[in-house]
């Protein structure tokens, strides 16, 4: 059976989150600092691209904006990375979740939309699925506050490539975000290293090991990912990609558990909290489905 654009859409969203459950893990494999890693994963997936497709031509104004979406992506990584080695990898993912609460206030002022009291309410459900998951663990408050950070930064730039991403090829689009990605670390990682780490440089090459693993999260988690999720942004609104990325944290979680030993008692709380979780994201997955216009 032929899948509708939407069906297909839904299809590349999910694959796309699915691959997204493996980027946390990835980064705790890795052993540079979170900014020296999200340096390199920019560099190694521009350089995947710019060997499959060169550089595209689209107007000079477009690639600028798509560049500036990909600074606060590579921005995003530093964060998000920064929180798992502040605290843990479940941690990390847990607060991405807020992504979509996050979404759902900036949207409607980026697209002059009406603001949708339902979609806060989704997003809601999701934080209290979130709150069941985790406590809020003091030792654990650094990495929350990062990684909250990270989640804004990332419903930003999700929404910011929605606005400047149609009519440009998926992967035309990408190119640009990782170059522009890249730009930026480059000119603020020095910075970011001198103010809060003891790292002495950027410009540090990794170990055989590490660059393995770099170079699998820059070809899946990242040219896979992100092209499965522009092409998915083309017909589907911010705000239900985003949400639906709230799937991440659960994939991760679990296998974090596995691989890392981050496991935790798997009691009634952690149940009801994912439960919540999926269920904001299925009430969105239906809502989106039903509509005329995504």
């Amino acid at each position: 059976m032929m899948l509708s654009e939407k069906g297909k859409a839904f299809l590349q969203l999910h694959i796309s989150v699915l691959l997204a459950g493996f980027t946390g893990l990835f980064g705790r494999l890795v052993s540079l600092d979170a900014a020296q890693l999200s340096w390199w994963r920019m560099l190694l997936t521009t350089l995947i691209l710019v060997v499959f497709i060169g550089f595209p031509r689209i107007p000079l104004k477009r690639a600028f904006q798509l560049a500036a979406c990909g600074g606060l992506l590579g921005i995003h990584w530093v964060l998000f990375y920064a929180s798992i080695q502040y605290a843990n990898v479940s941690i990390g993912v847990v607060c991405y979740a807020l992504v979509g609460f996050f979404t759902a206030i900036v949207e409607p002022l980026v697209f002059h939309k009406k603001f949708s009291p339902r979609e806060l309410v989704y997003s809601l459900i999701t934080v209290a699925g979130l709150l069941c998951i985790f406590s809020l663990d003091s030792r654990y408050r650094l990495g929350i506050a990062i990684g909250s950070m990270a989640a804004f930064t990332a419903a930003v730039a999700a929404i910011f490539l929605k606005k400047y991403s149609q009519e440009v090829r998926s992967r035309d689009a990408l190119a640009y975000q990782m170059m522009g990605g890249f730009a930026v670390l480059t000119l603020l990682v020095p910075l970011y290293l001198a103010a809060f780490t003891d790292v002495p440089t950027l410009f540090v090459l990794p170990q055989t090991v590490d660059l393995m693993w770099i170079f699998g999260l820059s070809l899946f988690c990242t040219v896979a990912l992100y092209l499965l999720q522009i092409a998915a942004l083309k017909t589907l609104p911010a705000f239900t990609v985003e949400l639906s990325y709230n799937l991440e944290p659960i994939y991760t979680i679990c296998m974090a558990f596995v691989f890392f030993g981050e496991g935790r008692e798997l009691n009634f709380s952690f149940y009801l909290g994912i439960g919540l979780v999926v269920l904001s994201v299925l009430l969105q997955t239906r809502r989106a489905m039903k509509r005329k216009e995504a």
